[in-house]
Order: structure tokens, then C-alpha cells, then sequence
């Protein structure tokens, strides 16, 4: 199982939801788009922990398991094609959580998420 971390869940997990600890534990692979590092990132630089989290995502990322995602050419096809899906149903999402859907579908992934929109995309898996 190869699972693609939203912000939300990323931070359930550092607040040790038992749910995610589990589904995290099962995969073989976990991945973390690169816009929701910068969603991360951002949040720290706004709070009162900011040296505290940045150093529990690095190593995070440093884990065997757990790779960084980037888009690429591909990514921008899935991107057109899953906006204009979302626009047709007229249903449409944020700009990062469209950017995490395309990558989910390229590369095949579950995501796991608690924003409810990404039900609007029934191609993607939850958790």
C-alpha cells in the first residue's frame, strides 16, 4: 500500500492519532506531496513552535519509507483533467488539493485525508 499524506492527516499523526499511526504503519511506501511540505512549513513560520515541528518533519522525510513528491509534465495533464472534472460537476477544490488529486492519481496513491471534498473525485481512494 503507497499512501499520499495531506496536511491534515500529517498532522494527526504528529498528534498521534491512532487511526493514521496504523494506516501509516501497513504501507509500504508514504508520500508527501510537495505542496503539502509547504503547507507544513507555512504553518510552522506562523506559529509559536516553529523550529520544534520543522525538525520533527525532517525527520519525518528522512524516514526510509517516505519520499517527497513533485509534480511533472504528467501531472499538469492530470491537473487539466481533474479541474475540468471538478468544474463540470461544479464541484471545484482548493488550488493545493487539486495539485495533491493529480499526483494521487498519476502515481496511483491512497490518500489520506480528512477534508471531505476529495469525495468529489471518486478516481482517488481515502482514508
Amino acid at each position: 500500500m503507497r499512501i499520499a499524506l495531506d496536511t491534515n492527516r500529517y498532522v494527526d499523526f504528529c498528534r498521534g492519532e491512532e487511526t493514521i499511526f496504523e494506516a501509516l504503519k501497513r504501507a509500504h511506501e508514504v508520500v508527501l506531496p510537495f505542496v503539502v511540505i509547504a503547507e507544513l512549513r507555512a504553518g510552522f513560520a506562523c506559529g509559536t513552535k516553529a523550529k520544534k515541528n520543522a525538525s520533527t518533519l525532517t525527520r519525518f522525510l528522512g524516514k526510509p519509507r517516505v519520499r517527497t513528491l513533485f509534480p511533472d509534465d504528467s501531472t499538469t495533464h492530470h491537473y487539466a483533467y481533474l479541474f475540468k472534472q471538478l468544474r463540470k460537476q461544479g464541484t471545484p477544490i482548493p488550488t493545493n488539493d487539486l495539485w495533491i488529486a493529480a499526483l494521487c492519481v498519476q502515481h496511483e496513491l491512497l490518500l489520506a485525508s480528512s477534508d471531505a471534498h476529495f469525495h468529489h473525485l471518486p478516481q482517488i481512494p481515502t482514508i
